[in-house]
């Protein structure tokens, strides 16, 4: 019990994204409590898929006892005119909606993909300020990602570029090391950046070097991510996750992995790799143990 708790108390930082189970919201809830997690990234699919509607399956989610890490994903938002914004709007009002029956206070918006929006970096400032303060009422921070196949924001130094032109107390970003290693973005920026604007932490890697095009990094990202630790970028995640240690962040890790091998395994098998990955990291990591890139998965061969 003692080596339980130890354990659970490791990870209570790192906590799993629901994507990447198959199955009920139920099962996947309990899959992550039993492999110690403490917290969990929800999708709007958790909610509306729900047999008994998207209330009952926040209802779910409290009863669980797994604190909401956030609520996911408002996309292409900013940018747009007219009608098209006015739609936007109302669809963010639902999610601040569904976000807070949840419990969340994280809802993460995606940089636009939408050839219909402006590239000028005010006007993308000043949709993500009116985002903010429709959050505020909700008491909501909105955490803003650069997609690597973002029409202009595609780099997180770019969503932080933004991000500071609105100036909103709630609005700030996410980073996400997909899409760092998939656009190949330099890490000396992280220590740039203000850690209290940093309110998510979503972490994940692929298993091959290259994605030099948007279509092959959309292609990767919604089907081959892997756990830290389990890809071909250890290194390069290693910096990562110290850079925002040295930094200061203290806010929450999140596995964003997208993997149509893992939604074909049981719930577990999968679980327990998540948590493999999260005692790694807090372990051997950001108690500033420097193992080599491949040693993760020696001691997991040696288990």
């Amino acid at each position: 019990m003692n080596d339980r708790r130890s354990m659970e108390e490791a990870i209570r930082g790192f906590g799993m994204d629901t994507i990447t189970l198959a199955g009920p919201l139920q099962a996947k809830l309990q899959a992550m409590k039993d492999a110690g997690f403490s917290q969990v990234m929800l999708k709007a699919n958790d909610l509306v898929g729900h047999p008994g509607g998207w209330k009952a399956a926040a209802q779910e989610v409290r009863e669980s006892g797994l604190r909401g890490t956030g609520f996911q994903v408002l996309r292409d938002f900013e940018g747009l005119s007219g009608h098209l914004h006015d739609y936007k709007v109302d669809i963010a009002k639902t999610m601040l909606e569904m976000c807070a029956e949840l419990g969340c206070d994280v809802l993460l918006a995606c940089s636009s993909t939408s050839a219909h929006a402006s590239q000028d970096l005010d006007h993308i400032a000043r949709d993500l300020r009116k985002l903010a303060m429709l959050a505020v009422p909700f008491g909501i921070r909105i955490a803003y990602e650069g997609l690597s196949w973002g029409r202009t924001i595609n780099e997180y130094t770019t969503a932080w570029d933004v991000v500071n032109r609105a100036d909103a107390p709630n609005l700030g970003v996410c980073i996400d090391s997909y899409h760092i290693l998939a656009a190949k973005t330099p890490l000396d920026g992280i220590l740039d950046l203000d850690p209290s604007r940093i309110f998510l932490v979503q972490l994940s890697d692929f298993m091959w070097n290259e994605t030099p095009t948007f279509e092959e990094r959309m292609a990767t990202a919604r089907t081959y991510r892997v756990f830290p630790g389990e890809g071909v970028h250890t290194t390069e995640l290693i910096d990562l996750v110290q850079k925002l240690d040295r930094l200061g962040y203290a806010g929450d890790y999140s596995f964003e992995v997208f993997n149509d091998d893992f939604v074909q395994m049981p719930l577990p098998m999968v679980a327990e790799r998540a948590r493999k990955s999260a005692l790694w990291l807090a372990d051997d990591i950001l108690r500033r143990s420097l193992p080599l890139p491949n040693q993760l998965r020696l001691r997991r061969s040696h288990a």
